[in-house]
């Protein structure tokens, strides 16, 4: 890959077990895909018990974010652009024992790839998701406040409006589309940044997550809870988004953007 390149491709994922998706023909589509940065969740693997094929994939720059607990939750970024600084979690104990988070710098921009809580299990679940949201935000919202350019990638699990899901009547007291969950999504634009993929698509039947229980994908009867975000500064910058289906392994399909850098610095990123 050139170092004169001008746009990048980023892809988000959540694999649904990064050992799993690699028996179902993973690496095969990373070679045809070819991302100049993947972010995956919920890998339900620590560093240790990612697949050999998958640690000494040549070309890119590998980080990791694992929970306390093993076959659970996890995160990891793959990059042919060398991050400055790579930071996994928020920095509060509370959250970032469950590896949910990493942050890598790459100067011109910084990206967030993150496994958001889920919030259906229990009440107690349902505020510690909360919680989780608010921690995000302030967080996101310091970076903002020094004018940096952020990216925010991952799997939200919450759909923000009706569009976002097939059936949004029959989920309204179900969480993932509860009214504080879509509220909090609305705060989170509010506070300057954009939902990358209705920058270009604005009809319904798009989505990225399916049951698996009910077959849910046959009939595309899915949820759009897989997302990229941007500040709005870096807005602009973003030449296209998009959505995955066909795209099989999970019950999540891949999401993505090309990010446009020209006059994002003083130089193209640095690739391998």
């Amino acid at each position: 890959m050139g170092k004169n390149k001008s746009s990048l491709k980023l892809i988000s994922w959540n694999v649904n077990g990064i050992r799993a998706i690699h028996k179902k023909g993973f690496l095969k589509w990373f070679t045809v895909e070819r991302p100049d940065i993947l972010c995956l969740q919920e890998t339900k693997a620590w560093e240790e018990q990612f697949p050999t094929e998958i640690l000494e994939w040549p070309g890119y720059h590998k980080h990791f974010s694992q929970p306390e607990r093993k076959g659970y939750s996890g995160v990891a970024t793959f990059s042919r652009l060398k991050p400055g600084k790579v930071i996994a979690g928020l920095g509060t104990d509370k959250f970032d024992n469950e590896g949910r988070v990493l942050v890598s710098d790459f100067g011109d921009f910084i990206l967030f790839n993150i496994y958001f809580p889920n919030g259906k299990a229990s009440p107690q679940r349902l505020q510690y998701k909360m919680d989780f949201y608010e921690a995000f935000l302030r967080v996101l919202d310091k970076y903002r406040d020094l004018g940096k350019k952020l990216l925010v990638c991952g799997d939200l699990n919450t759909a923000h409006k009706e569009i976002d899901l097939a059936r949004p009547r029959d989920n309204e007291k179900v969480s993932g589309f509860l009214p504080e969950e879509r509220a909090w999504i609305d705060k989170f634009i509010s506070h300057g940044y954009t939902d990358t993929f209705r920058i270009f698509h604005k009809g319904g039947d798009h989505y990225s997550w399916w049951d698996y229980k009910t077959r849910a994908r046959d009939r595309n009867v899915g949820w759009r809870i897989d997302y990229f975000f941007c500040s709005n500064n870096l807005a602009d910058h973003i030449e296209k988004a998009f959505i995955l289906p066909r795209v099989m392994g999970s019950d999540h399909c891949p999401i993505g953007i090309i990010l446009n850098t020209r006059g994002l610095g003083n130089k193209d990123p640095e690739h391998n």
